[in-house]
């Protein structure tokens, strides 16, 4: 019977202790780290993704150890970098206790926790029907490790057989150049290698490999659960696939120059009005590859460069509509972040040499030629901007919230999304907690360039922190501190959200008003 691992966070002679006796060595600051600079797609996005840069590095050669550097920081938010040799395996991944952690045996959690990098070095890192699972965790570099063989059935099991999975309010995840693999499909006891459900975003999968498995990954666990969104997948390999690769439910996802062979159900799976932009990937001696699939919920695509050899297509049916045989758009999708296309009939060529564990951490420079990148790059800067936190002069012109539709993340009882957007600064709308977002939205673009958020009586000034978004695209329009008018740049969209990120008490939001300026 596996004993939990105690760990006293004050002492630094405990922390060294533990390591020492878990398998962790304190690295020396010139050891190898991840590349950090290479972060790309979505996860720059929402004030970046930088995982452990700037804090202490430790090197683990067992899940426990990992589990007891998680344990040792100073706080669950302490950056923090861990790298990893050799093979991770129930045998050696143990519970470690801690104020700053919270993990559990025979899998690598990474549960309520931020600022964290995880990295393969040396002869590689191998987590062998180990899974990794992240839960309520922000700020989360995975790099150049291999994850096989995780099972949700059978012995032993692991993170509900995802190599890899996220769920809970999970921001700002880069997972790069690592090998996810299974053995087979669901009746031989694995699940999805790659898995975002309940509130996932600003993900971004690049340089890996996914292959021989029932599913590949999936976003969003049904199609009740569409709070999963701006997730870019690039320069991956899907090889010997069923499906799922991936499959969307709701939200926006970027998907450029990947090599899919072998899938033999279906690939890109937009269901639920997902919305997915397909950009110069090269599907080979697949079947259905892109389309909605086993339902009625339609999802939407724009394509752009792909490549289609020996690609099958099924017949259109209810539940079953195939983008071919001749795949044509039926959406637009912008995304806020810069990015180099190569050339779909290059894709092959490059995954090939850049995709996967252990493949020395080598890109493409946008040419099809292979490079390797500078560790020494500086993390792109957030592309959000900082304007003015608040504008007093009030707004002119017709409340575009009138009449419009509105959302959120949750709400208190008692209270309603469309509260907001009725005039009436008797109602209100409030968080199931001390945080969480609203929005208004348009069946087609509207142009925004400035809201009132008008808080109702007894809730004056208890909105500390807040950040605007385009929901369309992830991109953040503005932030900063109390309720009021709020300016930026002009913006064509369909939904726009005001998120509360910080407060005092309970925010009651009567109005979340809309101008075209």
């Amino acid at each position: 019977m596996r004993r939990p691992v105690a760990l006293r966070l004050s002492a630094a002679g405990a922390t060294l202790a533990l390591a020492a006796a878990t398998g962790a060595l304190m690295a020396m600051p010139e050891a190898a780290s991840a590349a950090t600079g290479g972060v790309t797609g979505y996860a720059t996005q929402n004030g970046g993704t930088t995982g452990g840069a700037g804090g202490q590095t430790v090197r683990a050669t067992t899940g426990t150890a990992i589990h007891a550097a998680l344990c040792g920081r100073a706080d669950s938010s302490t950056p923090l970098t861990i790298q990893v040799e050799g093979t991770i395996n129930h045998g050696n991944t143990d519970k470690v206790s801690g104020g700053s952690c919270n993990t559990a045996a025979g899998v690598i959690e990474l549960k309520q926790i931020s600022n964290v990098t995880i990295v393969g070095v040396g002869g590689g890192a191998v987590f062998d029907q180990v899974g990794i699972h992240v839960r309520e965790s922000s700020n989360i570099i995975i790099q150049n490790v291999t994850v096989k063989n995780v099972k949700k059935s059978g012995s032993p099991t692991s993170n509900g057989g995802d190599a890899i999975g996220m769920e809970k309010d999970v921001r700002n995840v880069w997972v790069d150049h690592t090998t996810l693999e299974a053995s087979g499909g669901e009746s031989e006891g694995f699940d999805g290698l790659f898995d975002m459900k309940n509130n996932t975003q600003y993900v971004t999968l690049s340089y890996s490999i996914l292959r021989n498995s029932g599913r590949g990954g999936l976003v969003g666990s049904s199609e009740s659960d569409l709070s999963n969104t701006f997730i870019t997948y690039h320069h991956n390999l899907y090889e010997n696939i069923d499906s799922r690769a991936p499959l969307l439910r709701g939200g926006v996802a970027h998907i450029y120059n990947n090599h899919y062979v072998g899938l033999s159900k279906s690939g890109i799976n937009s269901r639920a009005g997902a919305r997915a932009k397909v950009d110069n990937n090269y599907f080979e001696d697949s079947k259905d590859v892109l389309g909605t699939f086993y339902t009625d919920a339609a999802g939407y695509w724009q394509v752009s460069g792909n490549v289609f050899d020996n690609v099958t297509w099924s017949g259109r049916s209810s539940d079953n509509n195939p983008a071919g045989p001749d795949p044509q758009s039926n959406t637009s999708v912008s995304v806020p972040y810069a990015y180099t296309l190569d050339g779909a009939n290059c894709v092959p060529s490059v995954v090939s040499r850049t995709a996967g564990a252990n493949k020395g951490l080598e890109v493409s420079d946008g040419n099809c030629s292979p490079q390797t990148p500078d560790p020494t790059d500086p993390t792109p800067d957030p592309t959000d901007p900082t304007p003015d936190p608040t504008d007093p002069t009030p707004p002119t012109g017709t409340n575009l919230s009138l009449g419009a539709g509105s959302d959120g993340s949750s709400k208190a009882s008692g209270t309603s999304y469309g509260d907001v957007r009725d005039g009436d600064m008797g109602t209100y709308w409030s968080p199931s907690g001390s945080t969480g977002s609203v929005s208004i939205k348009w069946s087609s673009a509207t142009t925004v360039s400035k809201i009132n958020v008008r808080e109702a009586a007894g809730s004056t000034g208890s909105i500390t922190s807040w950040k605007v978004s385009n929901a369309d695209t992830g991109a953040v329009l503005a932030s900063g501190s109390g309720a009021g008018v709020i300016t930026f740049p002009q913006a064509s969209l369909r939904k726009i959200t005001f998120e509360i990120t910080g407060s005092t008490g309970t925010p009651k939001v009567a109005e979340f008003e809309t101008y075209a300026g």
